[in-house]
């Protein structure tokens, strides 16, 4: 009975083990600016030792957060994502100054309207997360935004 319940601790345990850790927690708004102009909001909520790229990285450096949004005729992307100010390091790994966001990071992208009807824009982020003792693969995650 000992060899059974330690066997099953050990299947739970290794389990557990295997499950993918998460950082980052993503959620969108939208803030409306005109009748015919919004801002789409995503934030990035950031789990404590962890820190995520920003957009500009130099070549040879780590994965850039990049946005993507699906085409749609009921809207127009103006100008490129914004973010906040973060951090900038001398990187000992990359050899080079990097920008990151740690506990929290807000992007923003500016929209025009070119319908009153409600809709859903759609997009992507792509992101690499890491520590100062190792980091994640990137990871895509699907972003949704409510057009009211």
């Amino acid at each position: 009975m000992k060899k059974v319940f330690f066997i099953l601790l050990l299947a739970i345990g290794s389990v557990s083990y295997a499950q993918v850790h998460d950082p980052i927690k993503w959620s969108t708004s939208v803030n409306k600016i005109s009748d015919n102009e919004a801002e789409l909001v995503i934030t990035a909520l950031i789990e404590h030792d962890w820190h995520l790229y920003s957009q500009n990285i130099p070549q040879g450096g780590p994965i850039p957060t990049l946005f993507t949004f699906n085409g749609d005729s009921r809207y127009l992307k103006k100008g490129n994502t914004s973010e906040p100010n973060g951090h900038e390091i001398d990187d000992p790994i990359f050899e080079m100054k990097i920008k990151y966001f740690d506990t929290k990071a807000v992007f923003k992208q500016k929209i025009r309207l070119k319908t009153t009807e409600k809709f859903k824009v759609k997009g992507m982020v792509e992101f690499m997360v890491c520590t100062g003792e190792n980091c994640l693969p990137p990871k895509e995650v699907e972003l949704t935004f409510d057009i009211n």
